[in-house]
């Protein structure tokens, strides 16, 4: 072990007040409860209705395409595919093309409980945009893609 001295108290209130990963966290937190409880009726987490928005394509995407596009790793997508998939909501199937490959698809009740859960996704959204001051949400999204 080294001899450091500890850090100083005064670097952690400078890290709590500065660090773009604290509130980054901190507001993702804040922004999924919101989401969270308004989609509470329709059976759906922010998480689950974001997975089920990126299954909402024309042709059924790939397990890593999907994992890509949501910023998750492969495993933890099929861990979320999983509840999804035992409500009958989501398929996965072997891509004919690559078998090595999985393709996802909503069925017909996850376009319905997607359909359901747009309406209220809509004006949760609105209202959380209302909160931000001036031009933020037009601001506050391109910063966020960004970092992302």
């Amino acid at each position: 072990m080294s001899k450091d001295r500890p850090v100083p108290f005064e670097t952690t209130l400078f890290v709590r007040d500065h660090c773009l990963c604290l509130h980054a966290q901190r507001a993702a937190r804040a922004v999924a409860r919101r989401f969270d409880e308004a989609l509470r009726p329709v059976a759906l987490t922010s998480g689950q209705f974001s997975l089920l928005m990126s299954l909402n394509r024309p042709v059924p995407p790939t397990i890593g395409s999907v994992a890509s596009l949501l910023a998750m790793d492969r495993t933890t997508l099929t861990a979320n595919l999983k509840p999804l998939e035992r409500e009958g909501l989501v398929t996965v199937a072997v891509d004919p093309d690559d078998r090595r490959s999985r393709l996802l698809t909503l069925t017909e009740a996850g376009q319905a409980v997607l359909a359901s859960a747009v309406p209220i996704w809509e004006s949760t959204h609105a209202a959380i945009e209302g909160r931000l001051p001036g031009g933020g949400p037009g601001v506050l999204r391109p910063l966020l893609v960004a970092l992302s």
